[in-house]
């Protein structure tokens, strides 16, 4: 199928965003996926992987490797703490997929698809907020999808629990997030349902562009642009 074609080429292409801001390690994935952890543990043919107070349980086969992130030094005493303000909706979102381990381009064109980055859209199915939560998922996340950071903190989260169940594969990720599990799981793959196959065609272009956009950006006076991995063949 294109699209799993497709997504199979990007999956290469996903970075070490968290890298720079949070000590830990990342699990490789045998399809180049690439999870952010604090800490793992190996229990025979299972890992686990502990990150912000949670558990990640995947197979101990489906991992090629672990490597140690980058770390930055901690501020100096002469530093200026910056004022406080409330986050924008696109820095909420950068925020949640960095504490995630996943690419804030991706997150942001999920988010951009669901609600195009509307606090307070709600569909006609009754799904909520950024990520356009549904209630059943909300509550097994134990949060309120009407509060932003808290949707937006969720729906990351369960977007990294479906690209953990599917190794990483982009496309099905997207149409369980679209779909459901149980439509993934029936078919095998993207579902034959046009609204799903047109959904995952959207998001994949428009993290495509977002990815060339951000690999070829400039980067600010003593800032450092992290390098990506070449798409796999």
């Amino acid at each position: 199928m294109i699209l799993e074609a497709r997504a199979a080429r990007i999956a290469g292409m996903w970075m070490a965003v968290a890298g720079v801001c949070f000590a830990g390690e990342f699990a490789v994935l045998s399809t180049g996926f690439r999870i952010h952890a604090d800490r793992h543990e190996t229990d025979g043919s299972v890992v686990r992987l502990y990150a912000n107070g949670g558990m990640t349980q995947l197979p101990a086969s489906s991992v090629a490797k672990f490597e140690a992130e980058e770390t930055i030094p901690e501020p100096t005493a002469a530093s200026v703490p910056a004022p406080v303000t409330s986050p924008t909706p696109e820095e909420l979102v950068t925020a949640a997929a960095q504490r995630n381990g996943l690419p804030p381009e991706l997150v942001h064109s999920v988010v951009a698809a669901e609600s195009a980055f509307r606090t307070d859209s709600v569909s006609r199915k009754g799904a909520v907020g950024l990520m356009q939560l549904m209630p059943s998922t909300a509550r097994e996340y134990g949060v309120d999808p009407t509060d932003p950071k808290q949707n937006v903190e969720a729906g990351t989260q369960y977007l990294r629990d479906l690209l953990v169940k599917y190794d990483g594969r982009v496309s099905r990720a997207l149409a369980a997030y679209n779909a459901g599990p149980g439509a993934v799981d029936r078919y095998h793959g993207v579902p034959p349902y046009r609204e799903t196959q047109a959904y995952v065609a959207r998001v994949i272009k428009k993290y495509d562009q977002k990815s060339a956009a951000s690999k070829h950006a400039k980067p600010k006076p003593g800032e450092k642009t992290p390098g990506r991995p070449s798409p796999p063949e």
